[in-house]
């Protein structure tokens, strides 16, 4: 966490911050340990270890950026996203939670299990994210040059019905495609997606492997990455820069300082700024 920081203040100095982050392991370990909890009556749903989690991270987080940037003020905000119920995910569900098994299910789960490589892991729906509910707040707080740590996991799955009335989902939704439509309605100069490889790699995994330093939108889709992988962040920097015409950035936590720049990682850009 305290390296995870330190990357971040690197970029912060001139700059005001809204980070989002992952809660994959975290969310997977609450989940098993709820379904085996004896003294629950059903074990806690994903929109409320999606909440747990935030609140988890975000403290972490918000706490460090504090200690080590004194002069800025910090807040971690427990975010929900808008899904659609009618959303086609909820009939296939797709997304990999929690650790491998070696036959499916374990005893006593009820789960939808696929399989990933020579394991069986639970998969849960994962629909796109449509909205922030939380969005004006985060606005204005951002406006104000307040660091936001907020969207941990993709945010709270919710829905709202025909009155306005929030209600959580069983879902779970991807961090990158939810930071694409956070760092839209903020305005967001520019969008870095940091992850533990350099680049954005083309012919990943064959002898004719390199890294991508520059590439527009109609180009990275034209390639294809793996769904698993690196494939929404390839989406979420897409849908970021078809919709703000401004440069996102994929690369390592190593290097946020220099993804801020251009001169590392994978730059996407409009075509018209190649």
């Amino acid at each position: 966490m305290l390296d995870a920081v330190a990357r971040l203040v690197a970029v912060a100095d001139g700059n005001t911050l809204l980070v989002t982050h992952g809660n994959g392991p975290q969310v997977g370990m609450l989940a098993v340990e709820s379904a085996s909890d004896p003294v629950l009556d059903r074990p806690f749903p994903f929109d409320v270890l999606g909440a747990q989690t935030q609140g988890m991270i975000g403290y972490w987080l918000a706490q460090a950026l504090a200690n080590a940037l004194p002069m800025r003020r910090v807040v971690a905000l427990v975010t929900q996203t808008i899904v659609d119920l009618e959303d086609p995910a909820f009939q296939k569900p797709t997304k990999f939670v929690g650790r491998g098994y070696e036959a499916r299910p374990p005893a006593g789960a009820e789960w939808t299990m696929h399989q990933d490589g020579p394991l069986w892991r639970r998969v849960v729906a994962s629909p796109e994210p449509l909205e922030i509910v939380e969005i004006e707040t985060i606005k204005e707080l951002v406006s104000s040059g307040t660091i936001v740590v907020c969207c941990g996991g993709g945010g709270i799955p919710v829905s709202r019905d025909e009155k306005g009335i929030l209600r959580g989902v069983e879902a779970v939704i991807d961090k990158d495609l939810a930071t694409a439509v956070i760092a839209r309605h903020t305005d967001a100069d520019i969008m870095l997606l940091l992850t533990d490889v350099p680049a954005v790699l083309c012919d990943y995994g064959t002898e004719h492997e390199r890294p991508i330093h520059s590439a527009t939108v109609e180009e990275l889709r034209a390639m294809g990455f793996a769904a698993g992988s690196m494939g929404p962040k390839v989406e979420a920097a897409c849908r970021f820069v078809e919709a703000t015409g401004r440069r996102s950035a994929i690369g390592s936590f190593d290097d946020a300082a220099d993804l801020l720049v251009g001169t590392a990682g994978t730059s996407v850009v409009p075509a018209t700024k190649l």
